[in-house]
């Protein structure tokens, strides 16, 4: 299974964010902060939204709402803090683990294959009785991805990366009676081992990979390579029963489960404060309720005091030009930023005579996009800048550059059509153009059909549903190939940033694996492109991939693979009685366990 994976969490979190503004990481915060005082103890959170985040499982759960959620009870060796600083909140520090490993220190090998971490001592888990965090916790973790029942969510990032993952998965993942019999699971993953990860002692892991991985630190800070309690043997994985009887080693922990309706998370009397670096325990209780769907009931029960957070629902359109106009110190503008939505090409259509594989007319559509307009859409230029790079400020290898520059981003119809008649188009074509009906997309298709109706394109339409419209649609072959669709506006949220090019330029662009399920839209294939990333992902150190990232880039725009439209970063709204409040970039939401309730308000 590759990487394209990630899509999941895009189309996911894309989904779930369509009406209004669409999601986006950041850690620029915003808001409340420090500069409220002395952080206070006591009250209850509460949260409300959408919801039908079913999964709660930290080693396959994958969508940014279980981020947030399992920042409260689950611990990584490394994770991301909270913080204003975009660059410090998508650096991965120490959290279950005791120290940073370095060549320095020994903890990373010169070959770069071999990393020994060691496990922060005294770290509990709410077990009965409590007990100490191991290095075994995570040897399982590792294990524990394969399970047949509700494996790893992304595979691509651990199974052919560490030694021996592949031939011990492989038998595992195919075994479907052991897809409900946990015992099963337990007598499996206690009699196979993976040789390349072993714990040295109580307190030591080694974990050996087949090639370096400059960016291996930021895998192990995903969720997906949370500890991994010996009690989650007594149910199947990704099972309601699991999921209340969740082991907690963070400051809280789920005593209510209720599918679709409510969570609620209780402070955890093991955990203690020395012991965590990142989180800490300021409210008392947290609830989340699940079934609000209108992003204006939810922004309503924010501003009215009724609710503090939302869980998945953005701030609407309708109210953000409000809220802005005021300047409501409760509205937060969150980056860094992605670049969502964008325009793929299909390069296997068949329509107009092949002609999204040709490179002048999609060069052509490159200058045709008023990219000012599109970001109007999403709430102006505060929250969206135009865009003419595949990697977004803020993740590695990005550098600021623009191979078809317009007259103030806003399109060149002119340059559009001359580049259309020498591709052999003098009086233009027809394109099919598929988009959401949700949220903002119908606008969006709106304006860049206008901008290329200017130029002498005739846009048709092909509505898909918000539901459909990654893996029933853009996801299946026989659709490209077929040339159902020319052109598309999808977006992309990474898995995490910073040092990102595996969940940015990977999915979207390699080439070599195109199949059902691929993030490669329209199959955009370069050799060049292709080696490019197989450099930057053994890299040794990150600026020798931020090196080579930024050469892939550079090689996809001049190959005009998409029309990248913005730069968008996201704004989010909590009440007033909210203090502290610092988004979690991976989570793409505020952390809960750094946040107060404020008595006064």
């Amino acid at each position: 299974m590759t990487g394209r994976t990630t899509g999941l969490k895009a189309a996911a979190a894309i989904g779930a964010l369509a009406v209004g503004l669409a999601a986006c990481g950041g850690g620029s915060g915003g808001g409340s902060g420090s500069d409220d005082g002395k952080p206070k103890k006591g009250g209850t959170l509460k949260i409300v939204g959408a919801g039908g985040q079913e999964n709660l499982d930290p080693t396959s759960a994958y969508s940014t709402v279980s981020s947030a959620l399992q920042r409260t009870y689950s611990r990584q060796l490394f994770a991301y803090p909270a913080s204003k600083d975009p660059k410090a909140a998508s650096t991965p520090v120490p959290d279950a683990a005791a120290e940073m490993p370095t060549v320095d220190n020994g903890g990373i090998s010169k070959d770069g294959l071999t990393y020994k971490i060691k496990v922060r001592q005294g770290i509990m888990w709410d077990s009965q009785p409590p007990r100490p965090m191991v290095a075994g916790d995570f040897v399982r973790a590792f294990k524990h991805m394969c399970n047949p029942a509700s494996p790893v969510g992304a595979p691509n990032y651990y199974v052919p990366n560490i030694k021996g993952m592949q031939s011990y998965c492989d038998p595992f993942l195919k075994d479907k009676k052991l897809q409900q019999d946990p015992k099963g699971i337990e007598n499996y993953e206690n009699s196979h081992d993976i040789s390349g990860v072993k714990a040295l002692d109580d307190y030591t892991l080694q974990v050996t990979l087949t090639k370096p991985a400059s960016d291996f630190i930021s895998l192990l800070g995903m969720t997906f390579a949370s500890a991994v309690p010996v009690e989650y043997y007594k149910y199947v994985p990704g099972s309601p029963d699991q999921f209340r009887h969740l082991v907690s080693a963070g400051p809280y922990k789920v005593t209510v489960f209720n599918p679709g309706k409510q969570i609620v998370l209780e402070k955890n009397t093991s955990w203690k404060q020395d012991t965590d670096p990142l989180r800490h325990q300021y409210v008392d209780r947290i609830e989340v309720t699940e079934g609000q769907e209108s992003p204006e009931t939810v922004q309503q029960q924010l501003e009215g005091g009724n609710a503090d957070i939302s869980l998945d629902q953005p701030v609407p359109a309708s109210a953000l030009g409000r809220l802005a106009q005021k300047n409501d110190p409760n509205l937060t503008v969150n980056g860094p930023p992605v670049s969502n939505p964008y325009l793929v090409f299909n390069f296997r259509s068949p329509n107009a005579n092949k002609a999204m594989s040709k490179l002048k007319v999609r060069q052509a559509i490159e200058y045709a996009i008023n990219k000012v307009a599109l970001a109007r859409i999403y709430g102006g230029p505060k929250y969206n800048t135009p865009l003419n790079t595949i990697i977004p400020p803020d993740s590695v290898g990005y550098q600021d550059y623009n191979l078809y520059p317009t007259n103030g981003s806003q399109g060149d119809p002119a340059k559009c059509k001359q580049m259309l008649a020498e591709a052999g188009y003098p009086n233009g074509l027809k394109v099919k153009a598929a988009y959401r009906q949700a949220g903002n997309h119908p606008a969006i298709f709106q304006s860049y059909a206008q901008d290329l109706k200017a130029c002498g394109i005739t846009v048709e339409g092909v509505p898909v549903p918000q539901a459909d419209f990654y893996t029933q649609f853009l996801q299946k072959t026989d659709n490209t190939l077929a040339g159902k669709w020319d052109v598309a506006a999808p977006g992309w949220v990474p898995d995490w940033f910073g040092n990102n090019g595996r969940a940015v330029i990977s999915p979207l662009f390699d080439g070599r694996n195109w199949a059902d399920g691929t993030s490669n839209y329209g199959d955009y294939d370069s050799p060049t492109t292709n080696g490019l990333i197989d450099k930057a992902l053994t890299a040794k150190t990150t600026d020798e991939a931020a090196n080579y990232w930024h050469q892939a880039d550079q090689q996809i725009m001049k190959d005009a693979a998409i029309v990248p439209f913005m730069a968008q970063k996201t704004p989010w709204y909590h009440s007033s009685r909210v203090k502290g409040a610092t988004w979690l970039p991976i989570a793409q939401q505020f952390d809960f366990t750094n946040l107060w309730i404020s008595s006064s308000s």
